[in-house]
């Protein structure tokens, strides 16, 4: 993996962005940066824009309520299938080429040098035994990482040690999206 999407998931853990983009950044702030080839999804009250690599998710109270980030979802697992379309323009031209697959120890050891660390948090039920969760306290990203695998559990492209995704949360705040409209 080159230095510099090692890079990028070291940004993403310790402040908790994505190319300068909160959680609680509008969809059409998140556009301005990642573009607008994006899968769109949503139902009542929910809305989640999947740019490959990187999907936002936004909630509101009601049709007529401004979206609310809620969280930035790092779906590290699926660089496994080396899919080069899962990384799009803004993250290559920023952080370059992205290996198949990161393993989490040499994040967890960058990041210590960083003086980051990484707790080990209590693992859904469900996700156990196969799964094991780390949380970066200052910016609460959580960092999932195979654990075991599971015939039907886990990617059958990635091994124990391997990170599955990483997990921004939004802040007690939102920010003013208006009236933003989905495309659905």
């Amino acid at each position: 993996m080159t230095p510099y999407s090692l890079a990028f998931y070291l940004d993403a853990v310790t402040t908790g962005t994505v190319l300068g983009l909160r959680p609680d950044d509008c969809p059409d702030r998140v556009a301005e940066v990642l573009g607008t080839e994006y899968g769109e999804n949503g139902g009542r009250g929910t809305l989640w824009r999947d740019y490959g690599l990187i999907e936002f998710h936004w909630h509101r109270a009601g049709p007529d309520d401004p979206w609310a980030g809620h969280h930035v979802s790092l779906q590290v697992h699926r660089l496994a299938r080396r899919d080069r379309t899962l990384v799009g323009g803004a993250l290559r031209a920023r952080y370059g080429r992205f290996a198949p697959r990161l393993r989490f120890d040499k994040l967890h050891r960058l990041l210590e040098r960083r003086g980051a660390t990484l707790v080990p948090v209590a693992e859904a039920a469900s996700n156990a035994p196969y799964f094991r969760t780390y949380e970066h306290p200052l910016s609460r990203a959580t960092v999932t990482v195979i654990a075991t695998y599971g015939e039907h559990s886990t990617p059958p492209e990635l091994r124990p040690g391997d990170v599955y995704a990483i997990q921004l949360p939004a802040g007690a705040g939102t920010a003013d999206c208006g009236d933003t409209p989905s495309r659905g």
